[in-house]
C-alpha cells in the first residue's frame, strides 16, 4: 500500500440525479449530504454509475464543479475524467483539478481499445499534465480491453499513478497485480460482490454501487474487515449479495436508479440507450431492499 492511499474505506460511484430536463441538482445536493451524513470516505462523480458517458462536456464540469463546493471537504472527492480520447481525458483532468477534485479516474479506452504499449502510453500522458493522483479503471466488461499485470507495474512507478479500480472479475489476475506492483499502488475492488476477497490481498477498499443506497452497510463491510474481523466481513459480504446481484441484474445504473428513486433521492430517470427497469428485475430489487430494511 502507499503511504498515504487516496482513500481507505468506501467510496460511492454517485449516481446523478436526472430528469428530462437535464441534471436535477436539488436532488444532487440532497444526495450529496446524505452520503457525507452517512460518514462515506470519498464520492465518485461522473462515473459509470453517474451516467458520465452522457453527460455532455459542460455538464460533465458543471456536475464536477457543483459536487466539489457542496462536498466541501467532508470527503475524499474523486472525478472520472477518464475517455477514448486522451487530449480530452488531459483537458478536462485538468479543468477538474482545477474545480476541486482531489483525486482522477481514469477508465481504459473504450470502442477504439488500444495496446498494452498504448494503454501505458496513454496513462502516462494523462498523469504527466494532472495536479492530482489518478486511479487507473479497469473494467474490460463495458470497453474490451484489460489492463494485464504486467501493465499495471509499468505504470506502478509513475508518481500520480496511485491507485487501481479493479472489475476485472478475476481473482488469479489481481493476486497476479498485487505481486507485481508492491507497495507502490492501492487497489480497491470496482465489484461490490468481491469486496472481501480483494481487502484480502492488501486491498484499500472498494468503489461502490452497492453504497448509493447501503452506504453504512458497505462501510461495515470493510471495517470489520479493518478491525481485523474477517469472519464477520465475510458474513457480511455474503448477507448483501443478493442484493448486490439484484443492483447488477441490468446494466448498471439502470437498477440503483430504481433503488434510489425508490428511497426518494431522485427521479427513476436514466438517459438513452438506457431504460428504466423492468417491472419483474424491478420487484426482486424492491423485496431485497425491504428485506434489508432500506426501503
Amino acid at each position: 500500500m502507499t503511504d498515504k492511499p487516496i482513500f481507505k474505506g468506501v467510496a460511492t460511484a454517485l449516481i446523478t440525479p436526472m430528469n428530462e430536463n437535464g441534471v436535477d441538482y436539488n436532488a444532487f445536493a440532497r444526495l450529496i449530504d446524505w452520503q457525507c451524513d452517512q460518514g462515506i470516505n470519498a464520492l465518485v462523480i461522473a462515473g459509470t454509475t453517474g451516467e458520465g458517458s452522457t453527460l455532455d462536456d459542460n455538464e460533465h464540469k458543471e456536475v464536477v464543479k457543483f459536487a466539489a463546493k457542496r462536498i466541501n471537504g467532508r470527503c475524499v472527492m474523486i472525478a472520472s475524467t477518464g475517455s477514448n480520447d486522451t487530449r480530452y481525458s488531459v483537458q478536462l483532468t485538468k479543468y477538474c483539478a482545477d474545480a476541486g477534485a482531489d483525486a482522477m479516474l481514469l477508465v481504459t479506452p473504450y470502442y477504439n481499445k488500444t495496446t498494452q504499449g498504448g494503454l501505458v502510453k496513454m496513462y502516462e500522458t494523462i498523469a504527466d499534465a494532472s495536479e492530482k493522483p489518478v486511479i487507473l479503471y479497469n473494467v474490460p466488461s463495458r470497453t474490451g480491453i484489460n489492463i494485464e499485470p504486467e501493465t499495471y507495474e509499468k505504470l506502478s512507478y509513475h508518481p500520480k499513478i496511485q491507485g487501481i479500480k479493479e472489475a476485472n472479475s478475476n481473482i488469479s489476475k489481481i493476486v497476479q497485480t498485487a505481486k507485481l506492483i508492491g507497495d507502490r499502488m492501492d487497489i480497491y475492488s470496482g465489484n461490490d460482490d468481491q469486496i472481501v476477497p480483494i481487502l484480502s490481498m492488501g486491498g484499500q477498499g472498494v468503489i461502490s454501487v452497492l453504497s448509493n443506497p447501503a452506504p453504512k452497510q458497505t462501510m461495515e463491510i470493510c471495517n470489520k474487515f479493518f478491525a481485523g474481523d474477517v469472519k464477520g466481513a465475510a458474513e457480511l459480504q455474503c448477507k448483501f449479495l443478493p442484493l448486490i446481484n439484484a443492483l447488477f441484474c441490468e446494466t448498471n445504473p439502470i437498477p440503483v436508479k430504481a433503488a434510489m428513486s425508490a428511497m426518494g433521492f431522485c427521479e427513476n430517470y436514466v438517459r438513452l440507450p438506457l431504460i428504466p427497469m423492468e417491472e419483474g428485475h424491478w420487484l426482486k430489487l424492491k423485496a431485497l431492499m425491504q428485506e434489508q430494511g432500506l426501503i
